[in-house]
């Protein structure tokens, strides 16, 4: 009976039969075994059961030709399926051949090695195994023909030629290794094969062939186009030294300076050169050697050659040539620093410093022109500020220690023309330059420079510098004219309109002075408008004119009401000396009382009265002193809110004020308040006799 079943039921029957199985098959014990076993124990044991030995296959005993020539065929048909299966694998032709050499079958080992070569003839073991093979087994012409095959098919491979000149050395056939090692020059190979060249020539006692070898390998194209590198300029002339040709060497020095030029200069090479001289005692062609090296080579790359210079000066050298190495050193020094940064004002100072101690005046001029060359960048005054101090020392320098006037005025002119006098200016030195005008008695120079300053940038310096030649020279005139000037450029100057009357007064013209005064109280700005007052009542006093004295008093009390003003004054009537000085003095305090007891500055009008007892003390009447006595105020300590700039609280403050009894009396509740602390103060001493009874007894009875 055939049963007939669709796809789809026979999969669900095989889906419910796996289902049981696994249910069957679910395991209960989930505990872990006694005996873990990792993943990495499984790699260990397997790297260990690698490294053991392998039986070695049977030793198989060949007893006649038979079985020998059978065992050959066989090994023969394993190298060539292996050849044919792949013929690029070197190592199979390579071991093919080996084979064939152990069993002397050479012309066999011959033929494969030509097979192989056929297949990849750029490959170098290759070649040298062929090449081994003659060579162990005597075939010293055959050797020689793959050797010569060999540097013909690559010449650039070195390995072939060492072998080669070798080999032919070994076999005493020194004529046919130079042959050998000069096909090989003719290719122009490495250093290293150049040296093997000339030490098989030494070997020999051929001094005269490396030389000539040598020379031409230093000939200027060759190294140019091979191996341009100092070592082996120092190598040749230190071989010329060791077989004593000396003027061969030193030749050999001057050629390779000659040909390295100032662009590709190197230390080693004047290091070698200066020793080499050292060696033949010529010492000053050495310190030659050493500052031709050092004034063309930076400081950076010449840290050995200033070494051995030291080291040089220090043995033969005196004490001005030490001195001189280490200006030298800082010299270098210097420049690195300028050249990295040349807007470094602080490291040209210091450069020029040195020069100016140890130089002649044009090498210390060529470096201030190349200092003054770097002009800031911006024009910001803060940024030249040490810029223009190179001018000034440039100056200096060639007025001081050049002794050239000419050069002198030709600096500061430069200097001054270069300013931007429409930004900012130097009052400075246009004050240097028109100095050292009158220091070489060109006065109308110097007024022509100072002129000319404050008409294109006045400055207060300016005018005051001006003003003060003027005077020295008397030109009371010219004076006159510079103060107006200088007070049309600055009215709110207070020393100038002071300077300005003080002048007048020392000429006697009293009336100008005063008249000076007048104008210059009379600006609506001043910079300083208490000194100028001052000055004005100092001005009247010393001219005995008492009213106007009062009257300018008057007047300043109009604008301001400062304590000083009223002590002032009221010091100022007690001194007149005339009748009724006191009582005037006395209403002036009387009046600066009242006007200001409005004030809010309890401080000052302290001190008003302070000033007031003291007149009083010294000059008034009991009654008088009671009186004043009686204004002067209670301290009274306080305490106030502060607060931070922000506007929050930062807690209390104790402060000290002041209460006049002339505010208390118009104020009800201050009067309020000193009855309270009376009243506070009973209290206080009625409790504490309560707390101490006994002591009232005792004290009663005795």
């Amino acid at each position: 009976m055939e049963i007939q079943c669709t796809a789809h039921e026979i999969l669900n029957f095989l889906l419910s039969t796996l289902k049981s199985k696994s249910k069957a098959k679910k395991v209960k014990n989930k505990a872990p075994a006694e005996v873990q076993i990792t993943a990495e124990q499984l790699l260990r044991e397997a790297k260990e059961r690698e490294l053991e030995l392998l039986p070695p296959p049977p030793q198989q005993k060949i007893t006649d030709e038979e079985e020998l020539n059978d065992y050959k065929l066989r090994k023969r048909k394993t190298f060539e399926d292996n050849i044919r299966k792949n013929r690029t694998v070197i190592s199979n032709w390579i071991k093919y051949a080996q084979w064939e050499e152990s069993l002397k079958e050479i012309q066999r080992a011959r033929s494969i090695y030509e097979r192989a070569l056929d297949v990849d003839y750029r490959n170098i073991t290759l070649w040298l195994k062929y090449a081994e093979m003659e060579m162990k087994n005597r075939q010293v012409n055959h050797a020689r023909n793959i050797w010569d095959r060999a540097i013909t098919t690559l010449p650039r491979v070195n390995q072939f030629w060492y072998k080669y000149t070798y080999m032919e050395e070994m076999l005493g056939n020194i004529a046919g290794a130079r042959q050998v090692f000069e096909r090989w020059m003719e290719w122009q190979p490495e250093e290293q094969a150049w040296h093997s060249y000339i030490n098989f020539e030494l070997r020999y006692k051929e001094v005269d062939r490396p030389c000539c070898f040598a020379w031409y390998f230093l000939n200027p194209l060759a190294l140019v186009l091979v191996h341009p590198d100092v070592k082996n300029w120092i190598k040749y002339a230190r071989f010329e030294e060791k077989h004593a040709y000396f003027a061969h060497a030193r030749k050999v020095y001057e050629r390779a300076v000659e040909f390295f030029g100032d662009e590709h200069m190197d230390e080693h090479l004047y290091v070698a050169f200066a020793k080499f001289e050292e060696n033949q005692k010529e010492f000053e062609r050495v310190r030659v050697i050493y500052k031709y090296a050092l004034d063309r080579i930076s400081k950076q790359d010449a840290q050995e050659l200033f070494k051995n210079y030291t080291i040089f000066e220090k043995k033969f050298g005196d004490r001005r040539g030490i001195e001189d190495i280490i200006v030298s050193k800082r010299r270098f020094q210097y420049e690195e620093e300028v050249k990295a940064n040349p807007h470094n004002y602080d490291a040209w100072f210091d450069y020029l410093r040195l020069v100016e101690s140890d130089a002649e005046a044009e090498a210390v001029r060529e470096v201030y022109e190349r200092a003054i060359a770097n002009v800031p960048p911006i024009q910001e005054k803060r940024h030249w500020k040490r810029y223009i101090y190179l001018w000034i020392n440039y100056a200096l320098y060639e007025e001081l220690e050049a002794k050239d006037p000419e050069r002198t005025r030709q600096v500061y002119q430069a200097s001054l023309e270069l300013i931007p006098h429409k930004k900012f200016t130097f009052a400075k030195m246009w004050i240097l330059y028109a100095q050292f005008e009158i220091r070489q008695k060109n006065l109308s120079l110097a007024r022509r420079a100072l002129g000319t300053s404050i008409g294109k940038c006045p400055k207060n310096k300016l005018f005051k510098v001006y003003i003060e030649l003027e005077l020295q020279l008397r030109e009371f005139d010219r004076c006159r004219k510079l103060y107006e000037k200088f007070l049309e450029f600055g009215p709110e100057n207070c020393t100038s309109w002071i300077k300005f009357a003080e002048l007048e007064t020392i000429l006697g013209d009293i009336d100008r002075a005063r008249a000076i005064y007048e104008l210059a109280i009379s600006q609506p700005r001043l910079d300083m408008p208490e000194v100028l007052w001052k000055s004005y009542i100092d001005f009247e006093i010393e001219q005995e004119e008492t009213e106007r004295t009062r009257n300018l008093y008057r007047r300043l009390l109009q604008r301001t009401q400062h304590v000083k003003v009223w002590i002032s004054f009221a010091q100022f009537e007690l001194s007149s000396g005339k009748e009724g000085s006191l009582a005037k003095c006395r209403q002036i305090y009387e009046e600066a009382n009242k006007t200001m007891r409005n004030c809010e500055e309890k401080e000052e009008r302290l001190m008003l009265l302070e000033s007031w007892r003291s007149f009083e003390e010294e000059f008034g009447t009991a009654s008088d002193k009671e009186r004043v006595d009686k204004l002067m105020p209670e301290k009274v300590k306080k305490r106030r809110k502060v607060q931070t700039d922000d506007g929050s609280d930062a807690g209390w403050e104790e402060y000290f004020d002041y209460i006049f009894p002339e505010d208390a009396a118009n104020q009800p509740n201050l009067k309020l308040l000193a009855m309270a602390k009376l009243w506070k103060k009973q209290q206080q001493e009625k409790e504490d006799a309560e707390h101490h009874p006994d002591e009232d007894v005792d004290e009663s009875e005795s």
